[in-house]
């Protein structure tokens, strides 16, 4: 005999030792007698209620805990025999024992002597056939505690899987998985194909039983057993498939497989080798039969598909994929309306008026994820609409003339690099997964396929002239590769019959990018009609004649001017010559250095696709050479004076507006900022030496590189105009600016502690991302006095006097140095001079002074100073002449305003100034803008005498604004009254007078579009004659620009008029959405984005109402809520009329057809991923969470009864749907429906998880009777069940945030609903707390 169970001598069994004797007797008893087993389970019911009476502590009612241990203990094995079993199957039927309880205790006893006892086994097999495919847990009783403990002490499942709180949901699925793993386990040791158990417990070898064990059995008993114990193992096979297929099994399966990833990856293991080893000879055929079907339930158990009751009816409202839902049946331009999020996020980015902390293949990168699922689409269909949407971007812009923001290169960068480099982490994620061993479908494979399906949008395809060069050099080197290989293969020199002239196209570009990033390989040279022969036969072989200056370079050629003009126009081929160029930049000589900045921003920025990111990362880094040489940030004078011509072509350089915007689109704001800081700190704080001369000529100093710094952080920062800040809100206070230089500095910090998790992420072959490096530390605005100093002054400035900040004498001493100097420059005479230098302040009332003492100068003069008297000037250090520039300006201003000077005479002072010191562009700036914003100043006509006159372009002008706000069906009356002269401010006269000064050319456009930002701020605000007088100068001033400025001037109606905002968003719907029989033709209707988006941006008549939404969606001065009231208004308004339609027009044979209804279906959803793609454009996540916490709740709480009382039912479910969409479409956008996938993840806040969170948490309030509910029933009924299905099948990551008891409610609205399946699957996902709720919801 062997030593008893530890269960035996436990104290549960203690303490019921007295029942134990007891039930024993009755049970031998009725055996002796030959009772039948439910007498016998009758009467020892009555002995647990004897045992009541005698033990008042003792509970009797049923399932009885106690009784199934002692039942158990004693059938294994002390008295193992058929009557004792058949009254353990009567009291499990009957529910005297809880019949899971019972089959725990059974499995640790019988498994691990299952060899000894096949008999035994096969029982136990027969019951859990019967009683673990389908439960209840409300069956458990109040023993519910006790069976928990019972199940846990006997399956160690604490020690397992280390739980503190258990409930019985948790111990039952468990005990189900841990079983089936043990039962595979049985069937792979019982063939011989042993592998190491997780529940090793219950394989711990063959233990000695209870019962005696007759060790001469006869050959005929052990061959019985013998076949016995084969077939249990075929048996267990049935078992688990009979189990799997159960729901409540599959049910089981999913909790483990969404709470518990590592047990349900062991239990498929284990599946596939015991798969992988019975497939063979046609004696297994019922093993693999039995194999196939149990893989195939566990699957349907992880891949189940959860469908409404009205599926049938309506179509698939879960369904929007391409395959299985109502968008199979569209043809042609009905799909890309499923994509309209792509073309609406490229635009907003190309406007480049808004900042977002993550760079652009970031963000692209979370907005294909979250389509693809949103869609349901393959990787080929989404790779495909990314490329479709980035090339219609790029043949927009194809003619583009004129405009400061308008630049193809931009549009380029987004094509060839940004997109390659957002799909560069997809592809990364897949070979992740295939490291895991985890399958996922191919998708380098659908790549390729995208790729070579392109071919067939040949005018997509059409590169615009100033590529057409490297288009043809891409199909070369392709045409190159072939004729190489061919020559190879067939071992003949045959060059002259491979001629690599080939026409190139955009594919061909698009092809190396992705070859560069390893995204897909050579081969792609072998496509099919990939190499189009050049049909021109005079054209040289450029394989025989080519000229390649990086060779020349690499080699170790000097650099000659002639070789940098090459290097600058020829993009580097490699990172390796990167390399070198930073060297030089370091560590050359001051001609090498200035030399190696200029080609480093040359071709190779802005053509050099393949190494973008490369390019501008060791640009950046250059613009902080103490990072790379181990010197202080500041105060090394020596150190930066020696970068100085470094330095100066570089930020030159790098200060163009089409720069500036591939900056942004890398998400290097932030790092450029920092960069710049120092520069200003210590290039402004050092008195100039004598100029020194680059070896272009051009003389460059510490006032230069000042400037060049200082005005290139401004136009970072757009703190250099009235932008918000310089608005007061209704309670009189400053509104703080939307994007400040503390915003940067707090966005860049935070980068850094993201450095290690971001890394390896968004680059193949385990390159690190190149940017970390230049965020090795933070950066903080305290560090640099004078930069800090002047930036809180001038907000200070902003809202006092300027007389309140005189009070340094040092800052008097200097303005009257400047303002000496001015005055020479407008050729003020000597009398004034001397009696100006001797004097020793400069006060606000100074003016008299100043304007008596000139009045018998020469104002008329227009002589500029000469260079020996620049030369002769005091030099001071830039931030003192930075400082003193608005007491010098305050002066000359009062002065031109009370007579003596002219206006002629106030323009060329200033023009003077800003010629000597560039910097002091952004004093008069700030000076003039904060005197306009005071409107102390009297209005000067503009007649052409004392002031530029608009009044050549103005009616002109008038008419075409006009022109463009009605194409977009906007109407506005405010328009230019007639015949008065046109009159402005003086401050902002004179500011324009001198922006109209500057040559409009690459030179002086870090001047010009500083100036150019704050007038274009102000004209979004000013009165509508002012900004129409504006913009008429600013016309006859830039001719090339006049497309520009007045779709400017049209924008500017949208900052404050409400009216205007809404006559827009209704053309944006209109215009998408063909406001023709949208149902009827809604599988043949135009391009809904053409339509929105327009096919190009050349000229003010190719505007459409979709660009000029993004354009001024930012500007809107209301609040940003107004755009999330208006959106939701509109889409409810717009699926109303697509129900009214449906219900009422069409053909009578299908006006009740599946096809006509699922279009309508698929209409009301491209009318909500509409509505939500603006939204998202027009505030991100704060107007998303708006939507959810206030404008959809009040929708559906304050809605007009009386008027859904007069529409069908349809028209209340599609709006109930269409809200889902536009909540679900919305955050999806923003927030991703994957865990960390949204753009907004970068903001440091995710607010998904809350905003989805009270929503449902509102749900469930209504639900619960908390919230009286005003809508329609049915559009309630079929908001709640459409959003939470959307959420279920396409977002689970956003459920477990959720409070469980409103899950709970809402699950027990849908099964009130005829919900159960969506009811259920809501729960399984609430993670680990909602099991037992799950459970119990199946009974």
């Amino acid at each position: 005999m062997a030593a008893p169970s530890p269960l035996e001598t436990s104290p549960v069994v203690s303490a019921t030792s007295d029942l134990e004797r007891r039930v024993m007797a009755t049970v031998m008893t009725s055996e002796t007698r030959g009772d039948p087993p439910w007498l016998c389970a009758v009467k020892v019911a009555q002995c647990c209620g004897n045992e009541e009476s005698n033990s008042p502590g003792f509970r009797s009612v049923f399932p009885n805990a106690d009784l199934a241990l002692i039942m158990v203990s004693n059938l294994c094995f002390s008295n193992n025999t058929p009557y004792m079993w058949k009254l353990l199957e009567q009291s499990m039927a009957t529910k005297l024992v809880y019949p899971l309880h019972v089959l725990a205790l059974l499995t640790f006893r019988v498994i691990q002597n299952r060899r000894e006892q096949p008999q035994t086994y096969r029982l136990y097999l027969e019951l859990m056939r019967r009683y673990a495919v389908s439960f209840s847990l409300r069956e458990a009783g109040p023993h519910k505690e006790k069976i928990i403990k019972s199940i846990d002490d006997t399956l160690r499942l604490s020690n397992t899987y280390r739980f503190e709180n258990w409930n019985l949901g948790m111990a039952v699925v468990l005990f189900l998985v841990s079983t089936m793993s043990s039962l595979l386990d049985c069937v792979l040791q019982d063939r011989g194909l042993l592998v190491a158990s997780q529940y090793q417990h219950v394989n711990e070898g063959f233990q000695s039983m209870d019962i005696d064990v007759d060790s001469k059995l006869s050959k005929n008993r052990c061959k019985h057993l013998e076949l016995l114990r084969q077939n249990n193992a075929f048996i267990a096979l049935e078992v688990l498939e009979n189990m799997c297929s159960s729901k409540c099994i599959q049910v089981s399966l999913r909790l483990v497989n969404f709470n518990m990833s590592e047990t349900f990856k062991s239990l498929l293991q284990r599946l596939e080798v015991l798969q992988a080893r019975c497939t063979s000879p046609e004696s297994l055929l019922p093993i693999n039969n039995l194999l196939e079907r149990l893989f195939s339930h566990v699957k349907d158990a992880i891949n189940s598909d959860y469908r409404l009751k009205r599926w049938d009816l309506l179509g698939h409202v879960f369904g929007t994929g391409l395959a299985d839902s109502p968008l199979s049946y569209l043809i042609g331009n009905g799909k890309t309306c499923c994509w309209i999020p792509f073309d609406i996020l490229m635009e907003n980015v190309m406007d480049g008026k808004t900042f977002c902390p993550a760079s652009s293949f970031e963000i692209l990168t979370g907005l294909t994820k979250t389509l693809q699922i949103v869609n349901q689409a393959s990787w080929q269909e989404t790779f495909q609409a990314l490329w479709i949407s980035a090339l219609q971007l790029v043949q927009k812009a194809r003619e583009l003339k004129g405009g400061p923001l308008l630049q193809i290169e931009s549009r380029l960068s987004m094509l060839l690099s940004i997109v390659p480099l957002s799909i560069a982490p997809i592809l990364r994620e897949e070979n992740y997964a295939a490291s895991e061993g985890i399958s996922a479908a191919c998708r380098k494979q659908s790549l390729v396929a995208c790729l070579q399906s392109l071919t067939q949008y040949s005018s997509l395809l059409r590169p615009p002239q100033p590529v057409v060069s490297a288009a043809n050099d891409a199909a070369e080197k392709a045409a190159r590769v072939v004729r190489n290989v061919k020559m190879a293969s067939s071992n003949v020199m045959m060059h002259h019959k491979y001629s690599t002239n080939a026409v190139g196209n955009l594919l061909h570009l698009m092809v190396e990018s992705c070859i560069a990033r390893d995204l897909i390989d050579t081969s792609a040279y072998f496509w099919p009609d990939y190499v189009v022969p050049c049909n021109v036969a005079e054209v040289p072989d450029s394989s025989l004649i080519q000229y390649c200056p990086w060779s020349n370079f690499m080699q170790g050629a000097p650099l000659t001017m002639s070789l940098q003009n090459a290097l600058t126009n020829i993009p580097a081929p490699s990172v390796t010559e990167l390399k070198k160029l930073n060297h030089l930049a370091l560590h050359g000589s001051d001609e090498e250095r200035s030399a190696s900045s200029k080609i480093l921003c040359g071709a190779s920025l802005d053509q050099g696709w393949c190494i973008q990111e490369h390019v501008v990362h060791i640009a950046v880094k250059l613009l902080s050479p103490q990072l790379t040489l181990g010197s202080p940030r500041t105060g090394d004078a020596n150190f930066y004076l020696s970068h100085m011509h470094m330095l100066a072509t570089l930020l030159s350089c790098l200060s163009h507006d089409c720069v500036i915007h591939i900056l942004s689109l890398y998400g290097l704001v932030p790092d450029v900022v920092a960069a710049l800081m120092p520069l200003c700190e210590a290039f402004g704080s050092f008195p100039p030496p004598s100029p020194n001369q680059s070896s272009t000529g051009e003389e460059v100093s510490p006032y230069s590189v000042f400037s060049f710094a200082f005005l290139f952080l401004l136009r970072l920062c757009k703190n250099n105009g009235p932008d918000k800040e310089f608005y007061t809100t209704s309670c009189g206070g400053p509104v703080r600016p939307d994007i400040k230089l503390d915003f940067f500095l707090l966005t860049r910090n935070s980068r850094i502690q993201k450095n290690t998790a971001l890394s390896n992420r968004y680059y193949v072959n385990n390159v690190a991302d190149p940017f970390h490096d230049l965020r090795c530390h933070p950066v903080y605005v305290d560090s640099f006095p004078n930069l800090r100093a002047w930036y809180f002054e001038r907000q200070v400035y902003l809202t006092s006097n300027l007389s309140d900040k005189c009070n340094s004498s040092r800052k008097h001493q200097v303005a009257n140095d400047m303002l000496i100097f001015i005055c020479r420059n407008m050729n003020i005479n000597d009398n004034w001079l001397v009696s100006s230098s001797n004097s020793s302040t400069i006060t606000h009332g100074s003016s008299s002074t100043f304007c008596s003492s000139a009045s018998g100068s020469n104002s008329g003069s227009s002589e500029r100073i000469s260079g020996d008297e620049i030369q002769g000037l005091p030099h001071y250090p830039a931030w003192e002449l930075l400082e003193a520039a608005p007491l010098v300006l305050d002066a000359i201003f009062n002065a031109c305003a009370y007579g003596p000077i002219s206006s002629r005479d106030l323009t060329i002072g200033l023009k003077g100034l800003v010629d000597f010191l560039p910097v002091s562009v952004a004093a008069i700036i700030s000076y003039f803008m904060a005197e306009i914003t005071r409107g102390t100043w009297k209005s000067v006509p503009l007649n052409g005498i004392d002031w530029p006159t608009p009044a050549e372009a103005l009616n002109s002008f008038h008419l075409e604004v006009k022109e463009v706000l009605e194409r977009v069906s906007v109407h506005v009356q405010n328009w230019y009254p007639q015949d008065v002269e046109p009159m402005l401010p003086l401050p902002l006269a004179a500011l324009l007078s001198l922006s109209i000064t500057f040559k409009l050319d690459k030179n002086s456009e870090y001047i010009y579009s500083v100036i150019g930002r704050a007038l274009g701020n102000y004209l979004l605000n000013c009165p509508w004659p002012i900004m129409l007088t504006i913009c008429a100068l600013w016309i006859q001033k830039a001719r090339m620009w006049h497309d520009y400025i007045v779709l400017l001037g049209a924008r500017s109606h949208f900052t404050n008029d409400k009216d205007a905002v809404r006559q827009l968003l209704s053309s944006c719907f209109k215009s998408f959405l063909d406001a023709g029989s949208m149902v009827s033709n809604f599988t043949t209707s135009s391009n809904g984005v053409v339509d929105l988006l327009g096919e190009s941006v050349c000229g003010r008549l190719a505007v459409r109402p979709g660009i000029l939404f993004l354009n001024t969606c930012h500007l809107f001065r209301g609040s940003p809520r107004y755009f999330s009231d208006m959106i939701c208004k509109l889409v409810v308004e717009w699926t109303c009329k697509l129900a009214d339609e449906w219900t009422s027009g069409g053909p009578k044979q299908l006006k009740f057809g599946q096809m006509s209804l699922a279009a309508t279906i698929c209409a009301v959803r491209r009318v909500a991923i509409l509505g939500a793609s603006l939204l998202c454009m027009a505030g991100r996540s704060s107007l998303v969470q708006y939507l959810f916490e206030e404008t959809a709740p009040t929708f559906l709480l304050s809605m007009d009864e009386e008027r859904f009382k007069q529409t069908s039912w349809i028209s209340s479910m599609l709006v109930g749907y269409a809200i889902s969409y536009l909540l679900f479409f919305s955050a999806a956008i923003v927030w991703g429906v994957q865990a960390g996938t949204g753009p907004d993840k970068f903001r440091g806040s995710d607010m998904s998880p809350y905003a989805i969170k009270n929503h449902l948490s509102f749900i469930a309030k209504v639900t619960e009777g908390n919230i009286a509910l005003r809508c329609d029933p049915a559009l309630w009924e079929a908001h709640v069940s459409s959003f939470v299905g959307l959420i279920v099948r396409l977002a689970p990551s956003w459920v477990p945030h959720t409070k469980l008891d409103a899950l709970k409610k809402i699950s027990s609205s849908l099964r009130r609903w005829h919900e159960q399946d969506l009811s259920l699957s809501l729960l399984e996902l609430g993670g680990i707390s909602a099991i037992e709720d799950a459970l119990e919801s199946l009974s």
